[in-house]
């Protein structure tokens, strides 16, 4: 079963479920090779099992975004495996939910690192092959919280914020080398992450994985440096 990724690899962060797992299964069915990462061991078992299912090739890979030891490692195993990542989902992330006077420098540091540092780390490693092959697709999986302030949630917003300026200055460096660069910002999603949060859900995580899709393969490259807002 052929498609518009077909020959080409995927490297999607935090895989194991919601969103990430979402994504996986959405560039499986467009043709991509999938490597798939996740914070537990076999964690995403389940989306790499659907992925082979459409006879693609998956690479599992355990391990923290955040922890630049992980992703030299991660980047030596797929290079040793596929050789090349093509597009890079940038989905990893994480969110803690307190007062500004009650927030750790630790939670705040914490936050930061997986939101905002690690997808720096992968971009910085995986980046020059894309320019080198004259094609590449990064997509970072936002929020809208990186456009707007919310209670209890500093460090999420701020990781948010800096994660668009980061897709917004990329985007501008790497204008006419074939790789593009963009964030999907959604609202409330139906993950376990919305919980606790006092919002409903206004979508699902599907929905968020076929604008993923979009950015990957439809998408021209007159929209590199957009950041593209779900609000459901």
């Amino acid at each position: 079963m052929s498609g518009p990724l077909q020959g080409r690899v995927a490297l999607v962060t935090g895989a194991s479920r919601g969103v990430g797992a979402a994504i996986a299964r959405s560039l499986a069915e467009a043709g991509a090779d999938l490597v798939l990462t996740s914070t537990q061991q076999g964690g995403v078992h389940e989306a790499a099992e659907a992925a082979e299912r459409l006879g693609r090739r998956v690479l599992r890979l355990h391990g923290d975004v955040s922890r630049r030891e992980d992703v030299d490692a991660w980047t030596a195993e797929v290079k040793s495996v596929f050789g090349r990542v093509d597009v890079l989902i940038n989905n990893a992330g994480i969110v803690v939910r307190r007062p500004v006077a009650e927030m750790s420098d630790d939670d705040f540091d914490r936050v930061l690192a997986v939101n905002l540092s690690g997808p720096f780390y992968l971009v910085r490693r995986l980046l020059p092959g894309m320019v080198e092959r004259g094609w590449g697709r990064i997509v970072n999986v936002s929020s809208i919280s990186g456009t707007l302030g919310s209670p209890r949630t500093c460090g999420y917003n701020a990781s948010k914020w800096g994660l668009n300026g980061l897709t917004k200055s990329l985007a501008e460096e790497l204008k006419g080398t074939g790789v593009t660069v963009t964030a999907v910002l959604p609202g409330s999603i139906d993950t376990d992450m919305l919980k606790g949060s006092g919002f409903d859900p206004a979508m699902t995580a599907d929905e968020v994985a076929r604008l993923v899709r979009f950015l990957c393969v439809e998408a021209p490259p007159a929209m590199t440096g957009s950041l593209v807002e779900m609000f459901g």
